[in-house]
């Protein structure tokens, strides 16, 4: 996974709960086909089960944080050594009660100095026409 020259985040977390996924989606696809209820929520059911599986698997190391990483961490067989404090701007760590290491202060904005614009001048008043008072 690593021939390329880019961090596709490829990860166990994420191919184990896309396989997942893509069954839940194809038990409710043939759910909506044949117009059943009980496929349609046993789909629904599976599909929760692939999303607390890869957050599991996330919690558990082998996900990844978010933004790109190190090239030697690149292939999708290694584990993330941050998982366990959690990482900084992650919703799943935070729902896990895990916050990570503090988030950096964001660089202050300033307004660009621009030269004050002119008004344009006033437009004339424009007399419109009652609606349906046709002429």
């Amino acid at each position: 996974m690593s021939a390329h020259p880019y961090d596709h985040g490829h990860t166990v977390a994420g191919w184990t709960g896309c396989g997942i996924a893509v069954a839940g989606t194809a038990v409710l696809g043939v759910g909506v086909c044949a117009v059943s209820g009980p496929l349609l929520l046993a789909g629904a059911a599976v599909e929760v089960i692939a999303l607390l599986v890869t957050w599991a698997l996330h919690l558990a190391g082998w996900g990844k944080p978010s933004g790109p990483r190190p090239r030697q961490e690149w292939s999708w067989r290694v584990r993330d050594s941050g998982a366990r404090a959690g990482h900084a701007e992650c919703v799943g760590c935070r729902l896990a009660g895990r916050r990570g290491g503090p988030v950096g202060e964001p660089a202050p904005v300033t307004a660009p100095t621009a030269a004050p614009a002119v008004s344009p001048a006033p437009a004339a008043p424009v007399e419109a026409d009652p609606v349906g008072a046709g002429s």
